[in-house]
């Protein structure tokens, strides 16, 4: 071998030599005879380097994976013997070798066992095992092999072929005919030998045994010499997070529902005997984690016994079951409850399996609604904050119990289908209970005690949040509820938490405010006070920036004697701040959308004549606009680049505020209703000219862009005169990104206005074209995978474009342009049809041409049109589907085939027998398709056995264009 590459297999070694190494690997891989170096390698033990012995094992292992059909039958045997030998070895070695290399040699053995194992190697197991014997070494080898040759079979990570899935089920059914008894016998020898003396192995086998218990016969494991043996492991420190796994394998696997339960009841038994039934909090967590995992693993075992049990109508039986699993509440509950989140987290599974057989029983028993009350009692307590959690830097043990909190309100919303009564009645116990004393109260338990009754609303579902209507006795207490909390004054607790949860459940009830409006004053201050808007944490401000544009806007015409008071009190948020000031706002400009959409909610939606909405619209636009026209001049002369970054985004944010406050109007308060027409046009008359500033261009055409698409909607017509000018200055030196934000504009404009701006239209169709032909012929580096990407969106968005106009009636913008202009656009899209790999441009291309065809294809159409399409439209609809690249098993690629499939159709419908005798004298004839095949009613079965060659195999054969050829005639013929 070259012993300077294998220096650089050396973790410290420096780059040049890692990539010799890598280089020499690769050189390796292909080499026909460099795995026997390496296997000499291993079997002499020539090398003693760690990393040089895991190198040899990586050759070996690609020869075996992709290479070992290429061998003789006298080579793979050197691989079995090179493999045997070394395992030979270990068994003399005075120190195993490294766990990363024992690791590799068990998968490389693995890879030849499902590789030789049906063929020449039958005796694979008990070869490794007349080797390893009771060795340590040999046995720690042999159960990291079990372990691989369980991860080829069985594991589900790894996505396997339908061929590797049918070999896998072969190996297993052979493996339990022949050798899965014996190694079970092998199993049980290691744990009889090593429980007491070698704790590491015993757990390796308790590893394998819950691996292979899955998909052996249970009655191996499932007896009592290896049960007891497992159960003991239960009482020794060093085993019994392995016993557990093991027992949670075993208790797993499927069986009939009666063995089910009296296995799980033995284990019970035993384990209550064992004194493990009774859980301490100090206990090991780590232990407990795993002990929760199997009693969650019983419990359900027992619910999926019972559930069958019922189905087959053995009710004797599903009651014992029942009581079996009753039995288990007590334990249930203190895992449930213990402070571990991980291990209550484990055994909610089965609580949660439980009270959905409660909620199947027609009645509950008292010791069942004790049972519900308890876990009621255990989920409200565990919903809790604990001292330690972090609100400001919120890392990955917050998100977990984030998470865990999801999974106690899936818990709550299940108990409240079993007793919704109980749950609304335990909620307001605590709530009322809190909220009483809230200013001697710890943060925690004033924040578990309004989100319980945020989380009402969604565990007592109503139609469209009726919550206070209805159900006097539920209606009234959330009504008490919330009264409760907006006049406590809990609003003012110093946590973000209480406050956040406060704020969150004032907007979860809004529709409380419509049943008791004398509330809302007080809210709207906490919204705009310190406790909200103002708060010191940016985190609260921001959420409830938020908050407060939905309370606003659910309220609606609520908020009438409190609209100008708001606009007076946020008069400061809606500062644009420039970047000079220095000043840090107090909300960010994404929290300032919300308040500027707030404020024009509260414009729009009020009382007040369309006179004083304009003037308040214009109170709230002019500072915008003033500040946008000072900003920009500073823009156009300023020199440092970071200082044009801030002012754009600046100007950008500024436009954004403007387009927000245009959300609030609708199809019953629109602009021109409101009176606030003036205010938009004069917006837009500010903001455009910033379209030709040089500076920055991609930040400010941005957002110019999103404030046109907006007026578009709000002005409709009398925004017509401002795109003639806007579109000429985004046209200008325009990239394809640019470009493609562009044309989604256009295509607005024309699907609203049509035939209004067609004028406009057929004067800006070909500089648009050519903007965007010129970005497409651009030259790109080969291997640019991003310029290629841009290239593809702006022709979908250059088809797109051309579908609008031609699906919006305004066919005659592209039949008055020049004759070679028409022409360069029809084979633009013939050329996107046919040659482009990209289905969805191709299924927007057909349908352009199916309407072209169904516009132009008449007997008078445009001259020469009738030519175009049977010398090109015709060839692209038989052309596209035989591409290479036309992959049928791709449903973009299907519906684009269907499209072409129209375009046929529309042309038959159009030319009449004419377009059967092209295709019957002409177009089939040109493709050499025999005369007797080029007949009607011959062709279906031929396409239908093509397809199926195409999706399964990609076999594009001269026979199979021909049969699609004919499919298709045969199709436009019916």
């Amino acid at each position: 071998m070259d012993e300077q590459a294998l220096l650089g297999l050396n973790p410290n070694a420096d780059a040049d030599f890692r990539q010799r190494a890598l280089a020499y690997f690769e050189q390796l891989k292909i080499s026909q005879d460099a795995w026997q170096v390496c296997a000499e390698a291993l079997a002499q033990r020539i090398y003693r380097d760690d990393h040089i012995k895991f190198f040899c094992f990586q050759v070996i292992e690609h020869q075996i994976k992709f290479k070992y059909s290429e061998l003789t039958e006298v080579q793979q045997q050197l691989i079995r013997e090179t493999l045997v030998t070394w395992l030979q070895a270990q068994m003399l070695n005075p120190q195993p070798e490294k766990t990363f290399i024992r690791n590799k040699a068990a998968q490389v053995f693995a890879l030849l066992f499902v590789t030789e194992y049906l063929t020449k190697w039958p005796k694979f197991f008990f070869d490794i095992l007349s080797v390893v014997d009771l060795n340590p070494q040999g046995v720690d080898l042999y159960l990291r092999i079990l372990m691989a040759v369980d991860a080829e079979l069985v594991d589900r990570d790894v996505v396997h072929t339908s061929e590797e899935a049918r070999r896998n089920t072969l190996l297993k059914d052979t493996m339990r005919e022949q050798c899965i008894p014996s190694l079970v016998e092998s199993w049980y020898q290691i744990l009889q030998n090593y429980q007491y003396t070698n704790a590491e192995l015993t757990c390796q086998c308790l590893e394998v045994v819950g691996a292979y218990v899955s998909w052996i016969d249970l009655s191996l494991i499932a007896n009592e010499r290896f049960i007891n043996m497992l159960l003991g492991h239960m009482s020794v420190e060093v085993l019994r997070e392995e016993a557990c796994d093991c027992l949670f394998e075993i208790v797993n696997k499927g069986m009939d529902p009666i063995d089910k339960t009296k296995l799980v009841e033995s284990l019970c038994q035993v384990l209550q005997s064992a004194g493990l039934f009774s859980i301490d909090q100090e206990d090991d967590v780590d232990f407990l984690a795993r002990f929760s995992k199997l009693v969650n693993g019983m419990g359900q075992a027992l619910i999926t016994s019972w559930t069958k049990l019922v189905k087959s109508g053995d009710m004797k039986s599903a009651q014992d079951t029942l009581q079996a699993i009753e039995a288990k509440m007590a334990l249930m509950l203190q895992l449930l409850i213990h402070e571990d989140d991980d291990i209550s987290s484990n055994i909610i599974g089965f609580c949660y399996d439980y009270l959905h057989i409660l909620k199947q029983l027609s009645v509950l028993s008292d010791q069942q609604k004790a049972n519900v009350e308890a876990i009621m009692l255990a989920v409200m307590k565990k919903l809790t904050y604990d001292e330690e959690y972090n609100f400001e830097h919120e890392g990955e043990d917050e998100a977990m119990f984030v998470e865990y909190r999801k999974q106690l309100k899936l818990l709550l919303d299940r108990l409240a289908q079993v007793s919704p009564e109980l749950l609304l009645a335990s909620v307001r116990r605590v709530f009322n209970t809190t909220l009483q004393n809230w200013q001697a109260t710890r943060f925690m338990e004033i924040e578990v005690a309004i989100r319980l009754l945020y989380m009402l609303a969604e565990a007592l579902p109503v139609s469209h949040g009726a919550h206070f209507s209805g159900d006097i006795s539920k209606a009234s207490a959330l009504q008490d509820m919330m009264r409760t909390l907006v006049t406590s004054g809990v609003s003012a607790y110093q946590h973000t938490s209480v406050t956040l949860e406060f704020f969150e459940t004032v907007v979860r009830y809004e529709k409380f405010f419509t049943v008791e409006p004398q509330h809302i004053p007080n809210v709207l201050m906490a919204f705009l006070d310190h406790r909200g808007l103002r708060h010191t944490s940016p985190k609260v401000r921001s959420r409830t920036a938020y908050l407060f544009s939905r309370f606003v806007k659910s309220l609606n015409k609520q908020m009438n004697p409190f609209i100008e008071d708001v606009l007076n009190r946020i008069q400061d948020l809606l500062e644009l701040s420039p970047p000079e000031n220095g000043y840090q706002a107090l909300l960010s400009s994404d929290d300032q959308l919300f308040i500027y959409e707030t404020a024009g909610v509260l414009i729009v939606n009020s009382e007040y004549s369309a006179e004083r909405k304009q003037v308040l619209m214009r109170n709230l636009l002019t500072p915008l606009m003033e500040k946008f026209k000072v900003l920009l001049e500073k823009l156009m002369v300023a020199q440092d680049e970071d200082r044009q970054i801030a002012l754009a985004d600046c100007l950008n944010h500024a436009v954004g505020f403007a387009s927000r406050t245009s959300k609030a109007f609708s199809n019953k308060q629109t602009v021109k209703q409101c009176g606030c027409s003036e205010v938009y046009l004069d917006c837009l008359q500010t903001f455009l000219p910033a379209l030709s500033c040089p500076l920055q261009k991609e930040v400010i055409r941005s957002g110019v862009r999103t404030f046109l698409h907006r007026m578009i909607i709000c002005l409709e017509e009398e925004v017509l005169p401002f795109i003639p000018s806007a579109s000429e200055h985004m046209l200008k030196d325009c990239e394809a990104k640019d470009l493609q934000e562009f044309i989604p504009l256009i295509n607005q404009i024309t699907a609203k206005f049509k035939t209004q701006v067609s004028p406009f239209l057929q004067q800006m169709f070909m500089p648009l074209l050519h903007a965007i032909f010129e970005v497409l012929l651009r030259p790109a580096e080969e291997n640019d995978q991003s310029a290629a990407l841009e290239k593809q969106m702006l022709r979908r968005s250059y088809f797109a474009f051309l579908q609008t106009v031609t699906g919006s009636g305004m066919s005659e913008v592209i039949a008055n342009q020049d004759a070679e202009n028409v022409e360069r656009v029809l084979f633009t899209i013939i050329q996107g049809a046919v040659d482009y790999p990209d289905p969805i441009a191709q299924k927007t291309c057909f349908i352009i041409l199916s309407k072209l065809v169904e516009l132009w294809g008449g007997k008078d159409g445009p001259v020469g049109f009738a030519d175009f399409v049977y010398k090109h439209i015709v060839p692209a609809c038989f052309l596209a589907p035989l591409k290479q690249t036309f992959d049928l098993a791709d449903a973009q690629t299907v519906l684009a085939l269907s499209e072409c499939a129209v375009t046929l159709k529309t042309i038959h419908l159009k030319r009449g027998p004419e377009c059967i005798h092209y295709l019957q004298q002409e177009y089939l004839p040109s493709l050499q398709v025999a005369p007797e095949i080029i007949q009607v009613g011959t062709f279906s079965s031929w396409y239908f056995k093509y397809l199926k060659v195409k999706t399964e195999d990609n076999i594009k054969s001269c026979v199979g264009k021909l049969n699609f050829s004919c499919f298709t005639f045969h199709t436009i013929a019916m």
